[in-house]
């Protein structure tokens, strides 16, 4: 018994054993595989510009108060869209690229279902959208404006683009995992 009590308390397996600790801590903190048995759902609604401001129709008899007459929101306009493909992680899904009346743009992931990952991020990119392995590392090879970090793996989610992104210069959307360099899934934007 005070052999191996002597060998507990060696300085050689003690510092094994915090080595060992560390690592596991280090590969928790990397992989973070308690996601892939976790989900995050977002359901928001179609997005709408401000509505313009009210119309002021003067009256014809000058007693009367003019009327406002309110107008409704422009619906947005679908001016891209795609279907999600498979990368990395089995991923389903339809894109589009919504106009809205104000003329900024909203990219909308509908439908979503993917893995949760760590550091996600959906990217608008110019690179080709190709299956299978081929296709996993592409989106960081050329030019792509990140949209922010994917807000749920499943459901409806609205994305704006920043003031100034030119969304023809655009022609594919990834759902980028950002710590490993992977696309998990992705779709080619084709104009309506």
């Amino acid at each position: 018994m005070s052999r191996v009590r002597r060998l507990m308390t060696s300085p050689v397996v003690i510092g094994a054993l915090a080595l060992a600790l560390v690592a596991l801590g280090f590969g928790l903190y990397w992989f973070q595989p308690w996601k892939l048995w976790t989900d995050a759902t977002v359901d928001e609604s179609v997005p709408s510009a401000v509505a313009p401001a009210p119309t002021i129709t003067p009256s014809v008899t000058p007693s009367v108060t003019p009327t406002a007459t309110p107008t409704a929101p422009a619906a947005p306009r679908t001016v891209a869209s795609g279907t999600l493909i498979s990368h990395e992680h089995s991923t389903s899904g339809t894109v589009r690229l919504l106009k809205l009346a104000d003329g900024s743009h909203v990219l909308r992931l509908e439908n979503l279902d993917t893995s949760n990952g760590p550091d996600l991020k959906v990217w608008l990119t110019d690179a080709p959208v190709r299956e299978g392995k081929a296709g996993w590392h592409v989106f960081d090879d050329g030019a792509y404006v990140s949209l922010g970090d994917l807000k749920g793996n499943k459901g409806d989610q609205n994305y704006p683009l920043p003031a100034g992104v030119d969304p023809a210069a655009y022609t594919s959307v990834s759902i980028w995992c950002d710590r490993f360099d992977v696309s998990f899934g992705a779709a080619a934007l084709k104009k309506v």
